[in-house]
């Protein structure tokens, strides 16, 4: 029986200067990675990740940079398409709380060491699935609560009783109440005025 071969991730080596990048590269590919190499400023990666559409994003940060450094690690994580390690050069506690802030998924020190580098991968894979699946909640909730609100100011109900409302309706229909949260936020399709009846009309959602 003749299978697939696993995909081979990509990872994007991104460094301001290279003196390491030989041995980053060499550890990554000893994995069976394949490299894209890009000598870039740090600020410019986040774009990057969405031109090379990396698996996971490696930078090489000199510690000598400071806050810049720090800066350029805020806005990179903040733009990134990938989870970022960042690669240090020295062992700095205060550094890393504060790259750890900004929301760096990992970092390294030791550039060469392939289980380090493998165990680094590992974890912001799995933390950055866990980051997105987290924020797809929140967003969920607010699109719920917002739908809520305006039912309770369009219907005159309250808090529970616009709940039902979405609750009954998506019940009814056989759909996640996110969905029927989303279709009252962009259409107000449960409203009065919109061909629907009100809440003294009707005690749940028409469809």
């Amino acid at each position: 029986m003749v299978t697939d071969p696993i995909p081979k991730l990509e990872v994007l080596i991104a460094h301001e200067r290279a003196d390491r990048l030989a041995q980053v590269t060499e550890a990554v590919v000893g994995l069976g990675y394949r490299v894209i190499d890009r000598t870039i400023a740090l600020k410019e990666v986040g774009h990057a990740t969405f031109e090379d559409r990396p698996d996971v994003a490696i930078v090489i940060v000199a510690h000598d940079s400071g806050p810049q450094a720090l800066e350029a690690i805020d806005v990179l994580v903040k733009q990134a398409a990938c989870p970022v390690i960042a690669l240090l050069d020295v062992q700095d506690s205060a550094f890393i709380r504060e790259a750890a802030k900004r929301g760096i998924f990992a970092y390294i020190t030791d550039g060469h060491d392939p289980q380090e580098l493998q165990s680094s991968i590992d974890i912001v894979l799995r933390r950055f699935a866990e980051y997105h699946d987290l924020e797809g909640a929140f967003g969920r909730r607010a699109v719920t609560e917002r739908a809520k609100g305006i039912l309770m100011e369009r219907h005159s109900v309250d808090e529970r009783e616009a709940f039902n409302m979405l609750r009954d309706h998506a019940r009814r229909t056989n759909r996640k109440m996110v969905d029927v949260a989303e279709e009252i936020v962009s259409t107000h399709r449960l409203l009065p005025g919109a061909g629907q009846p009100s809440a003294a009309e009707s005690t749940d959602a028409p469809g």
